[in-house]
Formats: structure tokens, C-alpha cells, sequence
């Protein structure tokens, strides 16, 4: 079969695409026909060694694929459509090949009339904006969530997942994207480059914020502890270099905390949680990227580039294994 891998850690040079052996499912795993992949940041961190993680070489690239079970296996048909975000880590091999293993417990079927291109775009954002909203921050309806960097793949999925849940969203994005956030359900969207911002968001949160995401990574913990209702909770899903001053008084006068998590510790029954609320917006159409790329998967190593010099800007690129 044709993958893209890597023969060692390192820059995204030090991906191949060319042939490799076909995989052989074990017990509890699936065979399945992979029809298209992605790419996304957890990826380069992974290829790059910055998250240490179980590795095989060579080492299939990449979390998420959409495609069809070859192999009959744990309730699953052939010719089932189907759904995975979590291989690429902890041992498994990745999803950027013609084929690929999936253990059964982290395999999804793809609800009817769900594009699979549309599918695979969304599928990893969704997944970490749910466990940063009930997972780690316990999310209930009536809160307000803020959510910082709304414009991007990880930011819509938080709009759309919160407001779905019944909670009222402040947003920050770039003026050009204040009509995207506000189509996607935001109450209120605010310029992240204000420089009255905390004040600005102060107000549009009289009872302060009872969830705070930032999906930057630029992590202004003072600010947010400020800007925090009582009880409320801070969870930080990005920045892996960062280390910003924590207010300590000002957070447990407020009974607050804060919670860091990545996605890849996420357990099965997390993740399949996580996807059974992903399949439930997918087939509302609720769940779509704002933009995507179709290309090869041969061109993995020119994306992983593209993706560390930041010039997608929020584009999701679906890498076709047919082309």
C-alpha cells in the first residue's frame, strides 16, 4: 500500500510517501480502506518528538481518517463507513496510507448522507472542543463560555458544541470573522487585539465566565482569572512552551481552577462519547469546516511545512488516498 511515514523524528522533511507492507488486523482491531485523511498541529508535534509518544518506524503519520471496514470485525460490516481521530500515538500506527488498523473501541460509523471529506475535516477539532467543554470543564446550560480565538477549527466546534449545550458563548476573533462566529451562535464577539479587551469582556460578563478556552495558546492566565465567575474553570488546550504567571489569591478566592489537558491521553470511552455527539451534528449539518483543500496524500510533508510556517489560517486540508 502507498503511506505517507517517517523513518525517524525530526522536520517535516523527514517525510516519505511510497510503499509499505499492508497491515494485518489483530484481535479487537478493524481493517479498514482509508478514503482520506488530515492534518493537524497534535500531528506535527507528534512527527517532530515535541509530544513523546509510543512509536513503531516507519511510522504512519497522522490521526484521522474516513474510509470503509475491509475486514469484518467487532460489530462492524464490510463496506461499513466509518470514523477514527486517535491512531498516530500511544503505538498505533497512523492514518495517512491506503490502509489502516483501528482498534474497535476507537473506530465510529459515519451517520448516512454525512460527506466523508466534511467528516474528516471536522471530526479532531469537534473531539477536543468537547472534551475542553464537558470532559475537563464541565459545561452546564445557563453558563457562559469564553472562548478565545473563535474563528479558528478548534474555536467554531467550541461555539457550535456550546451553544448547542444550552450556554451562552463570548467570543473573540478578528473583525473580518465577527460575522462568522456570531452565524455560528456567539452572543457577543469582541477584537482579541482590543486593548481595552478585558474590560470589554468584563462587561459583556457581568457574572463573570464559568468556562474559559483559549484555543491560541497565548494563555493570559491573569486576565482570565479576572474575568472568571465563581467556581468558574479555566481549561488550556494549547500552548506547549508556554508559561504564563498564574494569579493564585485571585483563583481560589473564587473557588476556581484550572485544567489542562491533550487530547491524545483521552481515554476510549472519552473519545467515543466525544463522537457520539460529533455523529449527532454531523447528520444536523451542524458541524462543517469553514474552508478545505483537497490534495494528495502525497503532498503530506508540503502541509506538515505549510501548517509550522502558518500559513492555513484555519483552512482544513483533506488529503484524498485515490489521487
Amino acid at each position: 500500500m502507498r503511506a505517507a511515514y517517517a523513518e525517524q523524528l525530526g522536520s517535516p522533511d523527514v517525510i516519505r510517501y511510497g510503499e509499505l507492507a499492508a497491515p494485518v488486523p489483530g484481535p479487537d482491531e478493524v481493517l479498514v480502506d482509508v478514503r482520506a485523511t488530515t492534518v493537524n498541529p497534535v500531528d506535527t508535534f507528534v512527527r517532530s518528538g515535541v509530544f513523546r509518544t509510543p512509536l513503531e518506524f516507519p511510522f504512519v503519520i497522522g490521526r484521522d481518517l474516513v474510509g470503509t471496514v475491509a475486514s469484518a470485525g467487532g460489530g462492524f460490516a464490510v463496506g461499513d463507513a466509518v470514523w477514527c481521530n486517535s491512531l498516530g500515538h500511544g503505538g498505533r500506527q497512523g492514518a495517512a496510507a491506503e490502509q489502516a488498523v483501528v482498534p474497535v473501541d476507537r473506530l465510529y460509523r459515519l451517520p448516512p448522507g454525512v460527506a466523508p471529506e466534511i467528516a474528516v475535516a471536522v471530526v479532531h477539532p469537534a473531539a477536543t472542543a468537547y472534551l475542553a467543554l464537558f470532559t475537563h470543564g464541565g459545561l452546564c446550560p445557563g453558563e457562559t463560555v469564553l472562548v478565545a480565538g473563535a474563528a479558528g477549527n478548534v474555536g467554531a466546534a467550541l461555539v457550535v458544541l456550546a451553544v448547542r449545550a444550552g450556554a451562552r458563548v463570548v467570543a473573540t476573533a478578528a473583525p473580518r470573522d465577527h460575522g462568522y462566529c456570531r452565524s455560528l451562535g456567539a452572543a457577543e464577539v469582541v477584537d482579541y487585539r482590543d486593548p481595552d479587551l478585558t474590560r470589554r469582556l468584563a462587561e459583556l460578563a457581568p457574572a463573570g465566565v464559568d468556562v474559559h478556552v483559549d484555543t491560541s495558546g497565548r494563555n493570559d492566565l491573569a486576565s482570565a482569572v479576572a474575568l472568571l465567575a465563581h467556581r468558574g474553570r479555566i481549561v488550556l488546550l494549547a500552548g506547549a512552551k508556554d508559561e504564563p504567571v498564574l494569579p493564585v489569591g485571585p483563583l481560589y478566592m473564587k473557588d476556581a481552577s484550572v485544567r489542562g489537558f491533550a487530547i491524545s491521553h483521552a481515554t476510549p470511552s472519552e473519545l467515543a462519547s466525544a463522537a457520539t455527539t460529533i455523529n449527532d451534528l454531523l447528520s444536523r449539518g451542524l458541524l462543517r469546516p469553514r474552508t478545505m483543500e483537497p490534495l494528495p496524500l502525497s503532498t503530506a510533508a508540503d502541509v506538515h511545512h505549510r501548517m509550522e510556517r502558518g500559513e492555513l489560517h484555519g483552512k482544513r486540508v483533506v488529503l484524498h488516498t485515490n489521487s
